[in-house]
C-alpha cells in the first residue's frame, strides 16, 4: 500500500482484489445473519422453501388445468342436449 502526495491510497490489484473477495464474504454472512439464515440449517430450509413453492406453481396449474376440463366438459354437454333436443331424441 502507498500512499500518494495527495493522501490518495495505491494498492496493487491482486490486494485490490483480496481485500473486495474479504468484504464480499463477510457482507454476504452479515446479510445471512440478518435473515436468520447462519446456521448449519439454512442449506435445508432453502432447499425446503424452493420444493414448498415448486409444489405451490404445480397445484396452481392443476387446479387451471381442471377448470379448463370442467367447463369444456359442460360446454360439450350441454351442446349434445341441445343437439338431442333440437333433433327430438328425447321423447319429442
Amino acid at each position: 500500500m502507498n500512499e500518494k502526495p495527495d493522501g490518495m491510497i495505491s494498492l496493487p490489484p491482486a490486494e485490490l482484489e483480496r481485500l473486495l473477495a474479504t468484504s464480499a464474504c463477510r457482507g454476504a454472512k452479515q446479510a445471512l445473519k440478518d435473515m436468520g439464515l447462519d446456521n448449519g440449517e439454512a442449506r435445508e430450509d432453502i432447499r425446503d422453501l424452493r420444493s414448498l413453492l415448486q409444489a405451490l406453481r404445480l397445484a396452481r396449474r392443476t387446479a387451471w388445468q381442471t377448470t379448463v376440463q370442467i367447463i369444456t366438459t359442460i360446454t360439450l354437454a350441454a351442446l349434445l342436449a341441445l343437439a338431442g333436443i333440437k333433433l327430438k331424441l328425447f321423447g319429442g
